[in-house]
């Protein structure tokens, strides 16, 4: 696996095809990270793409065999630009892009920003009313003493100030008008019970995305919600790999 000299992220690419980069949590180090009994779920993605999507899986922000960033250095502007080089490095020009979460906010922000993508996966993130200032509110509640989810895949304790600082660097992002102009194809799927509790903060997902879905069909959001699934339906590639890659599929030449 090489690394992106330029941007210092560690990435993979298999598969042949249209160039898909997914973005976390199917990182490049993805089994190095989660322990070898999560094989089954990185498979569950690969062996349902990689007949027809060439998949960029990248080490972002600053774990696995990637270079170190600073906390406070996690800004929108440099996810975007580190995003964009590392895919450049792995030979895409144009590229679909799937992430899920804090992946999937990250994909708001590139598809606002570049007319370099291909199509939009947002797994898990309302694309409209996302709560940017409550989950910043939770990450700095959570600043000394982050879950232990987060500090299996972090370096330490002190890098969960990234978050922090990207989410701060949200506070003035115009919404409405930065994903109305989002011209590419462009889904959302998230599990129905989706809504989160972060540091005692309620943090709307599932519930902002089934409440702003007429308005994003009518922006032309293709809309996929996951009956009996919470908000780790994204380790679950049985059941959302067929509708993505049946989108894909279509939207995709």
């Amino acid at each position: 696996m090489p690394l992106d000299p330029v941007s210092g992220v560690f990435y993979e690419v298999q598969g042949q095809g249209q160039p898909l980069l997914i973005g976390l949590p199917l990182m490049a180090s993805f089994t190095e990270l989660f322990g070898s009994e999560m094989q089954p779920v990185l498979d569950g993605y690969l062996n349902r793409l990689t007949d027809r999507y060439r998949v960029l899986r990248v080490d972002y922000p600053s774990i696995g065999g990637s270079r170190d960033i600073a906390p406070e250095d996690l800004t929108a502007d440099r996810v975007c630009a580190d995003l964009l080089a590392v895919a450049s490095a792995a030979g895409f020009d144009r590229f679909a892009y799937w992430g899920y979460s804090w992946g999937a906010a990250v994909g708001l922000q590139l598809a606002a920003r570049t007319d370099r993508l291909s199509a939009l996966v947002v797994g898990g993130w309302p694309p409209q009313g996302a709560p940017y200032a409550g989950i910043l509110q939770a990450t700095r509640l959570k600043q000394t003493n982050p879950e232990p989810s987060s500090l299996k895949v972090l370096r330490s304790k002190d890098q969960y100030r990234q978050w922090e600082a990207y989410y701060r660097s949200m506070l003035d992002w115009p919404e409405a008008e930065s994903v109305a102009r989002i011209a590419c194809p462009r889904m959302v799927f998230f599990g129905c019970d989706g809504d989160l509790v972060e540091a005692g903060i309620p943090i709307r997902i599932a519930s902002l995305i089934r409440e702003h879905r007429t308005a994003l069909e009518k922006l032309g959001w293709e809309v996929h919600e996951c009956p009996g699934q919470g908000h780790g339906v994204c380790m679950t590639p049985a059941l959302v790999v067929p509708p993505v890659r049946a989108f894909l599929d279509r939207v995709l030449p």
